[in-house]
């Protein structure tokens, strides 16, 4: 029989990094379960609850054909990046990972973003909160569209530096809902909690990820670029 390759010892820093996507990975089905528990109340629309409160008035023009496809592409999106995010998936099943990158593609580009950004037009909170909502949808389609050309040119660690990007924007709406919890529970909502959440939803996660990402490049710890899937 074929000896195996050796399998190189794992460093802290790996550990450390599995430990945070395993955790990452949690709270997000965690959280898109109980969202897709609201369901019932948008099928069809009940304008008393939450999200929807305030809507009735537009909400059967151009916005639900925004809402709708927002509403299904969101929570898809978050699965695929779990999946497509995971190095053990993708070394046991890189033709899986090529496809369903390829469905991610259309899930994005043709639901997530531009349902996202037209729905940021609509966003409670004034033009702050519509300029940051706006700006996610737009960052999320461009941080796919960097990583699938990295991919095209079988750049592999760029590929996978841009859709950590990209993943970390489509957690926004995670983020969102986690700190809402927060403010219900602890019973601390200001007025101007939605709009600075517009912003801070995603550009903080992404400071603290690309933080972590460049002080384990300090440390030695970041791996070259990763070679052709087979």
């Amino acid at each position: 029989m074929p000896r195996r390759p050796p399998v190189a010892d794992a460093s802290p820093t790996d550990f450390a990094a599995a430990a945070a996507r395993t955790l990452v990975g949690l709270i997000v089905l965690t959280v898109t379960v109980k969202a897709l528990r609201l369901y019932p109340r948008y099928l069809p629309p009940d304008f008393t609850s939450d999200f929807l409160a305030g809507r009735a008035s537009y909400f059967f023009g151009a916005y639900r054909w925004a809402f709708y496809p927002h509403l299904m592409c969101g929570p898809l999106s978050l699965v695929l990046g779990l999946f497509l995010m995971s190095p053990a998936a993708r070394r046991a099943w890189p033709r899986w990972h090529r496809r369903a990158g390829r469905v991610q593609a259309a899930v994005i580009l043709t639901g997530v973003a531009p349902a996202g950004f037209w729905m940021a037009l609509r966003a409670e909170g004034g033009p702050v909160a519509r300029a940051g909502f706006a700006t996610l949808a737009v960052l999320t389609a461009a941080t796919f569209c960097l990583g699938w050309r990295a991919a095209v040119k079988r750049d592999f660690g760029r590929h996978e530096a841009w859709m950590r990007r990209c993943m970390t924007l489509l957690c926004s709406a995670v983020v969102i809902r986690v700190v809402g919890g927060a403010q219900a529970y602890f019973q601390f909502a200001p007025a101007w909690s939605y709009t600075a959440s517009s912003w801070a939803s995603w550009a903080v996660p992404l400071l603290a990820v690309e933080g972590a990402v460049k002080l384990a490049s300090l440390a030695g710890d970041d791996a070259p670029s990763r070679p052709p899937l087979a």
